[in-house]
């Protein structure tokens, strides 16, 4: 005779998801429908490399691993089949692989639902924006330059004063000199 509450697999799932959710920067929701389990093994493999992680889940353990968590729109995106791409380190990287590989799958079934990040859910379209970003390393080297280039300015600015005052003054030298001889 069986007994009531949870049965042990899906609290060990439930608890898995929630260490996933803990280590992670943000996820993908996708339907995974129509992916062979080659094709599922490749995609965790290149997920993987950047840091990212590719599960199915049921839609009803992730609700519950979500808890609290769980806004109104991020449960619309819990319909049908559903795997999620976690990604514990770059978001931009695993982003990018992940729409890469859908793209090069030529799957249409196989589709993004959506994701979230920094709490906030993204549509479809917002999750293809983020792909279409310059890696990391760049955005942040056109941060730095668009702050550098005002100081860079400055400096020059300031050298060429500070030039000029120098020649005056060894200007006026030169004349008091030539008066003094």
């Amino acid at each position: 005779m069986r007994t009531k509450g949870p049965r042990a697999d899906k609290v060990a799932d439930v608890e898995q998801m929630r260490a996933f959710l803990a280590n992670c920067q943000g996820a993908i929701l996708t339907n995974y429908r129509g992916l062979t389990v080659a094709e599922i093994s490749a995609l965790r493999r290149k997920l993987r490399a950047v840091g990212g992680e590719y599960h199915v889940v049921k839609n009803t353990l992730f609700r519950r691993a979500m808890g609290a968590e769980l806004t109104p729109e991020l449960e619309h995106l819990l319909v049908g089949p559903t795997a999620i791409a976690f990604a514990s380190g770059d978001v931009m990287s695993v982003t990018k692989e992940l729409v890469a590989f859908l793209r090069d799958l030529r799957k249409p079934e196989v589709a993004i639902k959506g994701g979230f990040l920094d709490g906030r859910v993204l549509s479809p379209e917002d999750v293809l924006a983020i792909s279409k970003l310059p890696p990391k390393e760049v955005i942040l080297g056109q941060a730095l330059g668009t702050l550098q280039a005002p100081l860079s300015n400055f400096v020059g600015t300031l050298h060429g004063v500070l030039s000029e005052f120098a020649r005056t003054l060894q200007a006026l030298a030169d004349k008091r000199q030539a008066e003094a001889a």
